[in-house]
């Protein structure tokens, strides 16, 4: 008789939309970090060794993230001093005080990503503590909905660094880091103009779903989380190689090598962002507010229709509403509405001019009541008001991320102003970037200003 745990099991290797590689099984997570260097703490490792391997490990995932500044990566010369001072005793004390029913270990791998976090990522820390307090609520009423540890809300700390535009080279996408395959499974939209794994509230409730139907299968929340990031394809190989362990630290060394971070860093990341005042980290402010409401859109919309009418900054909105890509609700399919999110205070506003919000502009951005496409040289982004042209050509070593670390701009705009597919660039080639007027002389010698 074949259990239910079976079926679930099956159902989720199904899901997850196995490559393969001669006789070798791999799954899209395995080969999101198939080359990367295994993070493990042996004997014979000395400790500048690891801290080489945990910076390879964390800018190798950074690499892939390529929407935000945020995750370009930055040095990782750990400065011990800073963390050493602490006895081990005092994160073993702190790590069991959050009483969580997914066990919090101590050990050396989990130290190496804790100094990673307090140590290295302080300002990412920071910055990612704003933006916790939007995001952590949400995530905690879906998981409390689903009656699951709360603690889970770290997941997306190491996943996309809370960035829901968060884009591997693979293709995962969002908080959580749906594949596209996956996230039709669980079923989040996925079209030219809407992305709901982009979706905070979306993603976060099919993140729950596919956890449960993992803790199912395992009856372990370590393994559950393992198999989030690599499968249960590899996590049962795992388990069939270590003479049937179900234990994590036990099948350790049999898992991808990616996931052997994986969890330590889960763990780490739990600890910094509950303890980072202890260590002197304090949020950065953010643009998304503390609290926000839901309105339904029953007609296409463009989000700049929103912002002018109810005089709210549009960057503020598209913070709130990253599924939509194009800055377009394609509401047009009669009885189907789409949710925009608003600052809590807002959504009054928006019910008491809704007619007017529609009706703004309505012949420019929907000339007869049709969304106009989008040229490939807008190709999914926008221009900002008040900015200059430049061109900056491609050198050898440029990636997304550190060009638009050098403009101060997203990735994500980068990328969508010159069409750009799964981060790959060319030496040589034209890209176009727009920066604030007030701001483009600090770039001469760096691009070509065009206006």
């Amino acid at each position: 008789m074949i259990s239910r745990r079976t079926i679930i099991a099956c159902s989720c290797l199904l899901a997850f939309g196995q490559l393969v590689t001669g006789q070798e099984t791999v799954t899209e997570a395995e080969y999101f970090e198939v080359e990367s260097d295994s993070i493990v703490y042996e004997g014979q490792h000395e400790s500048s060794q690891l801290d080489s391997l945990l910076g390879q490990w964390y800018n190798s995932r950074s690499a892939l993230t390529v929407v935000t500044n945020d995750l370009v990566p930055d040095t990782l010369a750990v400065a011990d001093s800073l963390i050493t001072g602490i006895p081990d005793s005092i994160f073993v004390e702190r790590l069991q005080a959050l009483q969580s029913p997914i066990p919090m270990t101590f050990n050396a791998q989990v130290k190496r990503f804790i100094e990673l976090y307090v140590v290295n990522r302080r300002e990412q820390v920071q910055r990612m503590l704003g933006m916790s307090q939007y995001y952590f609520p949400l995530f905690e009423e879906v998981l409390d909905a689903n009656d699951m540890p709360l603690e889970l809300k770290f997941l997306p700390i190491i996943e996309s660094a809370l960035n829901p535009r968060a884009l591997s080279r693979v293709g995962a996408s969002g908080l959580w880091q749906f594949m596209y395959y996956t996230g039709k499974r669980y079923q989040l939209e996925v079209t030219s103009f809407v992305d709901e794994r982009r979706d905070p509230y979306k993603a976060s409730q099919a993140a729950a779903k596919f956890l449960k139907e993992l803790y199912l299968i395992y009856d372990d929340w370590y393994l559950a989380i393992a198999a989030y990031n690599c499968g249960p394809g590899n996590v049962n190989r795992a388990i069939a190689r270590s003479g049937g362990q179900r234990n994590f630290w036990k099948i350790y060394y049999h898992l991808p090598r990616e996931t052997r971070g994986y969890v330590p860093a889960f763990i780490a990341a739990a600890y910094a962002m509950s303890y980072a005042s202890e260590h002197q980290i304090h949020p950065t402010q953010s643009l998304l507010p503390l609290t926000a409401d839901t309105v339904m859109v029953v007609q296409p919309l463009h989000l700049e229709q929103v912002s002018k009418v109810l005089n709210l900054n549009i960057d503020v909105i598209r913070e709130l509403n990253p599924q939509y890509r194009r800055d377009i609700i394609p509401a047009l399919e009669k009885g189907k509405s789409y949710p925009l999110r608003l600052p809590v205070e807002m959504t009054l506003s928006f019910a008491q001019q809704e007619d007017s919000v529609y009706a703004y502009n309505r012949a420019k951005y929907f000339p007869d009541n049709k969304i106009v496409p989008v040229s490939e040289a807008t190709y999914g982004g926008y221009t900002p008001a008040n900015s200059a042209h430049l061109v900056y050509i491609v050198k050898e070593g440029d990636v997304p991320g550190s060009i638009a670390k050098k403009f101060g701009v997203r990735a994500s705009d980068l990328n969508y102003w010159n069409g750009v597919r799964r981060n790959i660039i060319r030496v040589g080639q034209k890209l176009h970037i727009y920066v604030p007027k007030s701001k483009a002389s600090k770039y001469e010698g760096m691009a070509k200003r065009v206006n």
